[in-house]
């Protein structure tokens, strides 16, 4: 079983807000007493959040899928739902989120460091927060918005200061265990370590981690061996320490020839050129190896590098080593200090929540597409004549039905709002009334609060008025329909 992963495919599912409540105060006396629906609560979010605690991503390999919990929904008496319940998800630090596309969106560098991955929808309005001026009973109220549904590709890249690199068997996980606390496995057969081992080293007043990239063998970069897997856990290093077999019982391999094929990996690689290098003669406790440590010692300091013949089972030289990684170390940590440190901006993509496109299709057919448009449809109640009604208002109001009439929209033409799947759709009716409007008053009105004539019998001054307000008090039950003045008027 695998005890160490560092590429991940996380299905994140936010929670969707509640619906919120339809509802009306009523107490001794006040039978109609008001509007009084709370709000939905807001769907929780799934969050990442990087924890010193955790170091592969091992979890997510066994349960991709994570989901929060959704908000519940609006009470009576004005009492909102409450919110569902954030999931917080531990990452390793160093992990890069991607988008499906491979775009990265974040770099969860520094403990604590917070993304959320999706957001939760929000809860749904109450017929009290719809209530207003001229809609004082609202017959209806708003779903709650479904939460973000995210499909995200997640890689660790190890946090070191120093990356160890060579041959299978050269002998890197002995010498983090020999320079560190790390008990990593090590065995005399090639491609013993199958993950990244990190170690805390301390040399004089400085300390730093190391990290050793398994499995580099010619054409890592291409995908041989698991070079190609574990070179993205040193790109965040100050430095590499090339580790040569000098004991090698490969008739084929020698020093230098080994650091030159893995110089060719790293420079196919990318990225890792301007690195500062080190190069560690290992196993010069062995009669051969120091024989073959003193014959290539030479040829590569005469390249510019600055080498050392060590042991990683005696401890030989393992000391000058420290303090030579250690100065590398300082020199990189006062130049960042010396350097004006970059403020992180965050600079959201612009929404334009009030745009939207009308688009003619070929079939006949025609697609709505915006923010505004789209949400309100998830919000709208279609079993609810009343709250059909306001979605046509509101898309009335926001210029939807002038621009399918532009496009050349007639009645009963199909009319899409959304994308794929998701889209609503249905026949269009320019002029489809639904709820209170049938009673000639806003959506969400109640005739007997608001009438003109609620309350008032004017059959004294009929003569005065015309036939059409004849005709509305004849609706509203106020006037004797046997008056002669209503004689002909249309009810």
């Amino acid at each position: 079983m695998a005890s160490f992963v560092d590429r991940v495919t996380l299905h994140a599912f936010a929670g969707s807000g509640g619906d919120g409540c339809v509802s009306i105060h009523r107490e001794k006396f006040k039978p109609l007493g008001g509007p009084d629906g709370g709000n939905g609560g807001r769907g929780g979010d799934v969050i990442l959040v990087v924890d010193p605690g955790t170091t592969t991503l091992l979890d997510f390999h066994h349960s991709p899928h994570r989901r929060a919990t959704n908000g519940s929904l609006g009470y009576g008496d004005y009492c909102n739902g409450k919110e569902g319940k954030d999931l917080i998800l531990a990452v390793p630090n160093g992990t890069v989120i991607k988008d499906q596309e491979g775009t990265v969106l974040a770099d969860l560098v520094g403990i604590g460091t917070r993304f959320i991955a999706a957001q939760g929808g929000k809860g749904g309005l109450g017929n009290a927060g719809l209530a207003s001026s001229k809609r004082r009973a609202p017959g209806f109220a708003l779903k709650g918005e479904p939460g973000e549904e995210r499909t995200l590709h997640l890689e660790l890249k190890s946090v070191a200061d120093i990356g160890l690199i060579g041959f299978p068997s050269a002998g890197k996980s002995s010498l983090v265990a020999a320079i560190s606390a790390a008990k990593p496995k090590i065995a005399d057969y090639p491609f013993t370590t199958l993950a990244p081992n990190l170690g805390v080293v301390q040399a004089g007043d400085t300390r730093f981690t190391v990290a050793d990239v398994p499995g580099l063998i010619p054409g890592a970069s291409q995908g041989k061996g698991l070079g190609l897997e574990f070179l993205r856990h040193v790109e965040r290093c100050a430095a590499l320490v090339h580790v040569l077999d000098c004991g090698t019982l490969e008739t084929d391999r020698d020093p230098v020839k080994d650091f030159d094929i893995i110089e060719e990996e790293l420079k196919h690689y990318g990225g890792l050129s301007e690195r500062p290098r080190i190069i560690a003669l290992n196993k010069v406790d062995l009669p051969d190896g120091k024989a073959m440590a003193d014959m290539v010692q030479p040829t590569l300091e005469a390249r510019g590098y600055e080498v050392f013949q060590i042991s990683a089972a005696s401890h030989i030289g393992l000391t000058e080593l420290n303090y030579a990684m250690a100065k590398i170390i300082q020199i990189q940590r006062k130049a960042e200090a010396s350097q004006e440190k970059a403020r992180i901006v965050l600079r959201p993509a612009a929404v334009n929540d009030s745009s939207f496109s009308v688009t003619a299709n070929e079939d006949g057919s025609f697609t709505v597409l915006g923010e505004k448009p789209v949400r309100w449809v998830k919000q709208t109640d279609f079993g609810n004549a009343e709250a059909i009604g306001y979605l046509a208002d509101r898309l009335a109001t926001l210029g939807v039905e002038r621009e399918l009439f532009k496009k050349g929209a007639k009645a009963k033409d199909e009319v899409r709002i959304g994308a794929g799947e998701n889209a609503v759709i249905f026949d269009w009716d320019p002029t489809i009334e639904a709820g209170a409007e049938l009673l000639a008053g806003p959506r969400g009105g109640d005739l007997r609060i608001e009438s003109p004539w609620a309350g008032r019998y004017v059959e004294d001054d009929v003569d005065q008025l015309n036939d059409d307000e004849i005709a509305m008090q004849w609706e509203y039950n106020v006037i004797d329909p046997k008056n002669p003045r209503i004689e002909g008027a249309e009810k």
